[in-house]
């Protein structure tokens, strides 16, 4: 039995996730997933999807879900190795839960779970974690009715017919692209994406492994670009595509080893979306470059700011029915595959748009690129509150507004420059996003603030 302190430190906004053997365990596992199935019997379900990464302990840990799910009377369909969106295409294509077994970009003594209900809807704290928690803490409840059964299903062709019939790219100029896999599931899933395309694609550590030999599978981190970054120029490829561990995000670098800011690419798909949907919503979040917003009232479109973190997205998605959502964390979300995010999709549209154009990628996206930004910067305080009150009032006599949406976001008088404040959910750290229209300014101001928040 846990506490819920224990339970709190692993059962997280949006997902289940900690250390193997320390945090999470096979009997961990089968209780949540009893737990899990306990709720959505309650609700009238039948069938849980279950698919995993290729970390090694999550074919045992899949199984043991499995368990815990069967136990309930629930039936399970084992997709077996899968992206995390192969796993929302299967839940949204079959209409029923799912489960994922990934730790994402975590190291490879991480796993965990992420929990979805049919048709892809996310499952987070306030839609059943918390549930979930009690549930461990109180006892599952019993079940005596029948077992449930057990299925397989590859769905990895399916998957990959669906992406190619949304975005058409049969008809792209030939291009070379550079893919590094990091050893994760797109190692899994682009072979089998880009077969019968125009590409000629250059495989970089697509074998699967979870111990991450080659480097983190965290392509948030610059230091996990630069093999990719070196490869695409060594290689001439026209583009180089970076996926995470479970796949769900897609970072991009351009033809001479330059990342694509992801605002940028969230503005470029933007754009696409409001070329064939005249009119319709956009969402990005609260980080994301001012680029996006502006683009979008520019191709007509209604842009609607949200906080960070994919459950507020994908409820800002289905709150105001947004064709696509974009956050800064290379996060894409598509209302034409079930609100839910994936970087394969994203990458497909980035291919679409340069396959469509004459220009190389560093041309294409310079039109997407209107302000220079910090990047996040992390900073231990020991009260964020404190720390965050100290620059507002630093910067008072020079703020145009302050946004309080996720911590603060201060818009400065008389120029294009905001920061935003905000402070971690999970961690004592202050996290701070700057852009202006020069480089200088925002180092400037990214001094200037950080001189207060490590006062």
């Amino acid at each position: 039995m846990r506490t819920r302190e224990q339970l709190n430190a692993v059962i997280k906004a949006y997902d289940v996730r900690g250390v193997v053997g320390e945090d999470i365990d096979t009997a961990f596992v089968r209780d949540t997933g009893a737990a899990f199935a306990a709720i959505l019997r309650g609700e009238g379900e039948t069938s849980v999807a279950i698919g995993y990464d290729m970390r090694p302990s999550s074919p045992e840990l899949a199984a043991a879900f499995a368990e815990g799910v069967n136990s309930q009377g629930l039936d399970v369909l084992e997709l077996g190795l899968c992206a995390t969106d192969e796993l929302y295409f299967a839940a949204g294509k079959f209409d029923q839960a799912g489960a994922m077994f990934t730790a994402s970009h975590n190291p490879a003594k991480y796993n965990g779970i992420k929990l979805c209900r049919k048709g892809a809807v996310p499952v987070g704290q306030e839609s059943g974690l918390e549930a979930i928690k009690d549930m461990l803490i109180d006892g599952v409840p019993a079940y005596d009715g029948p077992r449930g059964k057990r299925s397989e299903r590859d769905i990895l062709e399916q998957y990959a017919g669906f992406l190619r019939g949304l975005v058409p790219l049969e008809g792209s100029r030939p291009l070379t692209v550079a893919v590094d896999a990091a050893n994760g599931m797109a190692g899994h899933t682009v072979p089998a994406v880009f077969t019968g395309l125009p590409f000629d694609l250059r495989a970089l550590y697509f074998e699967l492994d979870g111990t991450f030999p080659n480097h983190e599978a965290n392509p948030l981190d610059p230091k996990n670009l630069v093999d990719l970054q070196k490869y695409v120029v060594e290689q001439g490829a026209d583009i180089g595509l970076a996926f995470d561990g479970d796949a769900d995000r897609c970072f991009v670098v351009d033809e001479k080893g330059d990342p694509v800011s992801p605002s940028a690419i969230t503005a470029l798909v933007a754009a696409r979306y409001l070329e064939a949907n005249p009119g319709a919503t956009i969402i990005y979040n609260l980080i994301t470059s001012k680029t996006v917003p502006e683009l979008i009232v520019e191709k007509g479109g209604t842009p609607v700011r949200t906080r960070v973190g994919h459950s507020f997205i994908k409820a800002k998605m289905a709150e105001h029915g947004a064709g696509f959502g974009g956050e800064h964390s290379a996060h894409y979300y598509f209302q034409d595959f079930w609100n839910a995010d994936s970087g394969m999709l994203a990458a497909m549209h980035v291919l679409a748009a340069l396959g469509e154009s004459d220009k190389p990628l560093s041309e294409l996206m310079a039109q997407y690129s209107r302000y220079e930004a910090s990047g996040e910067i992390n900073s231990t305080v020991d009260n964020a509150q404190a720390a965050t009150q100290a620059v507002l009032d630093k910067f008072a006599g020079r703020t145009e507004s302050v946004d309080y949406l996720d911590g603060v976001t201060v818009q400065l008088a008389g120029t294009a420059a905001w920061f935003s404040v905000r402070a971690s959910n999970t961690e004592p750290l202050l996290r701070l996003n700057v852009e202006a229209t020069t480089r200088a300014e925002v180092e400037s101001l990214v001094e200037e603030v950080l001189a207060v928040i490590r006062a």
